[in-house]
């Protein structure tokens, strides 16, 4: 069984995470780098609500964590000049806790639910004439003495994050007028956004520099960010304070953090799979049991990466290692029988 440990690509936010993160946090447009295919067409949805007079229609993002969908929540209220209030869908426990939130809400205003695919059904069933309607049914007493109130809210604009949109509710998602996917940064993007932190933080950093952090930061500026203040920490201890080659180098040694910006918990993953069950395919379930993690969390937080450097392969009998998946381990590559092979390599996306 693979032993936990607290992972520095881990794209959840990690225990010293918000401090860094909202001291980084883009405020405008100008500042916010990457997904211009969401922020494009934002701005445009924008100016369009502004010039009309109307708050901007509801918005879901989806896509994996740490790739700066709470920001550009952010930066819409910012342009869009009004407050926004930050809530989760498990903190949203009970019906009466959605209609307090929305009751306070201003005119205009932005109501950000993270992880809104984990709100309760009754919640759910409030949010649809809260959504649609601006108003919300309230129901006082008990039995054949119940009546039902409706209450008018102000508009606002709700602001929905998902990493699992397939388990949102078709009821929910057809109330969203705007849905942005959120993409893995690319090295250049994610070189941006290291050198923009390191300016925030008082750091010096080049363009080579930069670029080595950037090739291990999984495509998630928030694994980035989280890096570049180790390797500030090892250039301070065991270097001159300055950021370079062998500084980088030596801080993600230390980390187990390989060429491709897997951890030894991603290589125990691929080997798991390899030496145990032969290179798979093997179900998910069985490698949840095998690692001891909920099914969930590698579906959310491993695999991603893995599938997109092509390490792993989803098939309609289970997860495959690949042939790079040996390479990289340093692994003989077995020979495959490729009659009847091609149906159980495509990839189920």
């Amino acid at each position: 069984m693979i032993e936990h440990e607290e992972r520095i690509t881990d794209v959840r936010p990690l225990n010293d995470d918000e401090l860094l993160e909202a001291s980084i946090r883009p405020k405008r447009f100008e500042e916010y780098i990457g997904q211009t295919a969401v922020t494009d067409n934002l701005k445009v949805y924008i100016e369009a609500a502004k010039m009309r007079g109307e708050p901007l229609d509801h918005v879901l993002f989806y896509g994996p964590p740490g790739l700066g969908k709470t920001t550009l929540a952010g930066i819409i209220a910012n342009e869009m000049g009004v407050d926004m209030r930050i809530t989760s869908g498990p903190a949203i426990g009970r019906a009466g806790d959605l209609a307090a939130i929305l009751t306070n809400l201003n005119e205009g205003d932005v109501l950000f639910i993270d992880e809104i695919h984990r709100l309760n059904r009754s919640v759910e069933e409030i949010l649809y004439s809260a959504m649609e309607d601006f108003a919300i049914d309230i129901v006082t007493g008990k039995g054949p003495m119940a009546n039902s109130i409706r209450l008018g809210l102000p508009k606002f604009t709700l602001i929905g994050a998902t990493t699992r949109s397939g388990s949102l509710s078709a009821p929910l998602r057809d109330r969203f007028g705007v849905l942005a996917k959120f993409d893995l940064y690319t090295e250049d993007e994610l070189k941006r956004i290291i050198k923009r932190t390191a300016g925030i933080l008082g750091v010096s950093i080049d363009d080579e520099c930069a670029g080595l952090l950037a090739s291990r930061s999984r495509g998630t500026p928030r694994v980035a960010n989280r890096m570049l203040k180790r390797v500030r920490d090892f250039g301070q201890v065991k270097g001159d304070g300055s950021i370079n080659p062998e500084i980088v180098n030596l801080t993600l040694d230390q980390l187990r953090v390989d060429e491709l910006g897997l951890e030894e918990l991603d290589r125990q993953l691929l080997r798991l799979i390899i030496e145990k069950y032969h290179g798979g395919p093997v179900g998910i379930d069985t490698i949840a049991a095998s690692i001891g993690e909920e099914r969930v969390t590698i579906e959310d937080q491993y695999e991603p990466y893995l599938l997109q450097k092509g390490l792993l392969q989803r098939t309609p009998k289970g997860r495959m290692a690949s042939d790079e998946a040996y390479r990289h381990l340093g692994l003989a590559v077995p020979q495959h029988d490729k009659a009847g092979e091609g149906d159980e390599q495509l990839s189920i996306l």
